[in-house]
């Protein structure tokens, strides 16, 4: 009688046997040859998930662009173009390395620049992990471009946007993510828990667009005499939704993804990154149909990337019934958030800042709140330290650079330039030719 082989056996025979050439397979070579399977699957993983973070980019173009107006649509594409472009080189040159090089102190890296942690025929990981980061140096780059929109000079922003990726994120990154290829910073040392970025990406972000709004202004318009709020309502609205969707596609590589391991741990991470969006989207819409009598559209959006943001610290770590509580709270905190920086006299068209900024925040405490391994006063402190020290990097060193570019080469244009429309202005081209554009 011949002992039954099942399939998957045979499987996991061939490549030793193609290994031993006409030898019998050994429990080393089955071993060896499983685990350059598995290592050839993490690269998939990885680079796929790097992908689908690069689509997000696509996705903010059109969630800035649609909740806009149409006489800022090229700006618009021409700055997230821009943002990945320029990131992309800016993350090469000094970022990565920032960020990821050895940190003797603590604070930040000091080598690795260049991509020089990699040599011809040298361990190719680091490219892949070089560009699942990159990817992510971008959208922190890109959240700031839909609070400055309409009104900031060209020139201005290309100079932030290599600023930030070559030097704000990943100073922050170094303190929180620094393990992930050398030494560790300092806030990773005292257990900050921020699995996929909430407060890495998103807060510096955020808060960095909260420093960029406040140093334009608002736009000419968006504030009466006696104070009012003024709507500005945005050109296209399906383009938005759209846009929306293809960021909540992209976030099963931005959350998943994260774990750079083609494994099972991803499963939990992908359902809890779907149920907070979702319940994100119902929070903000009950929330504002209690508010404003109708089911709003934008914030129903706006609560979606909520519940994204979110859920990207606590992805790893918490239950899927947790990742709900923490969508709808995220849900009802961004249309509490929009409105009262509104009132502010802070004009963001897109609520750029209560989406990353503020979500941001909240789900890097959630993710301690709601830790499914337990939670202690020491996980909590470390959680409001990592919060506190996002904001007062980022938004510190943004406003700075902001005024120092609005003191020097001009952060935003004339009111005659914003009044055109800053597509014709600074850049000599309207989105959409066979229209007139009358506001």
């Amino acid at each position: 009688m011949f002992k039954k082989i099942s399939t998957l056996s045979l499987l996991l025979l061939l490549p030793s046997i193609a290994l031993a050439g006409d030898e019998l397979p050994t429990i080393a070579s089955n071993a060896d040859a499983i685990g350059l399977v598995q290592d050839h699957a993490n690269y998939m993983w990885t680079l796929i998930a790097a992908a689908l973070v690069f689509f997000m980019q696509a996705g903010f173009a059109m969630v800035e662009s649609g909740f806009t107006r149409a006489k800022s649509a090229v700006n618009i594409m021409m700055k997230n173009l821009m943002d990945f472009s320029m990131g992309s080189l800016f993350f090469w040159a000094i970022g990565f390395g920032v960020m990821f090089g050895a940190a003797p102190t603590g604070w930040f890296g000091t080598d690795g620049f260049f991509l020089s942690g990699w040599t011809p025929g040298g361990d190719p990981w680091v490219l892949a992990f070089w560009m699942f980061q990159c990817v992510f140096a971008a959208t922190a780059a890109t959240i700031v471009s839909g609070a400055m929109a309409e009104r900031t000079k060209f020139t201005g922003y290309l100079i932030y946007s290599a600023v930030l990726c070559a030097f704000i994120y990943p100073v922050f990154g170094s303190w929180a993510w620094g393990s992930l290829l050398n030494g560790g910073g300092w806030l990773e040392g005292m257990g900050f828990i921020d699995f996929a970025g909430s407060t890495v990406v998103h807060s510096i972000g955020g808060w960095a667009a909260l420093a960029g709004a406040i140093v334009l202004g608002p736009r000419l318009g968006k504030y009466g005499k006696k104070g009012e709020v003024r709507a500005i309502p945005g050109h296209n609205i399906p383009m938005a939704a759209i846009g929306v969707f293809i960021l909540w596609l992209g976030w099963f590589g931005f959350n998943p993804g994260s774990t750079t391991t083609a494994d099972k741990s991803i499963a939990i991470i992908f359902v809890n990154t779907n149920l907070s969006a979702a319940a994100g989207a119902v929070a903000a819409m009950f929330t504002s149909w209690l508010i404003f009598k109708k089911p709003d559209i934008g914030m129903s959006l706006n609560g979606a990337l909520a519940g994204l943001v979110g859920i990207t610290a606590g992805c790893a770590n918490v239950s899927p019934s947790s990742s709900i509580v923490i969508g709808l709270l995220s849900g009802i905190l961004v249309v509490i958030s929009v409105m009262a920086i509104d009132r502010a006299h802070i004009d963001d068209p897109v609520g750029a800042v209560s989406v990353h900024g503020v979500c941001g925040a909240w789900g890097t405490i959630a993710a301690g709140l709601f830790n499914m391994e337990g939670v202690t006063i020491k996980i909590m402190t470390t959680q409001f330290i990592g919060v506190g020290a996002a904001f007062v990097w980022s938004f510190g060193c943004a406003f700075i650079l902001f005024k120092l570019i609005s003191m020097t080469i001009g952060l935003r244009v004339t009111e005659e330039e914003e009044i055109m429309g800053v597509d014709i202005s600074e850049h000599g081209a309207h989105a959409y030719n066979d229209f007139v554009v009358t506001r």
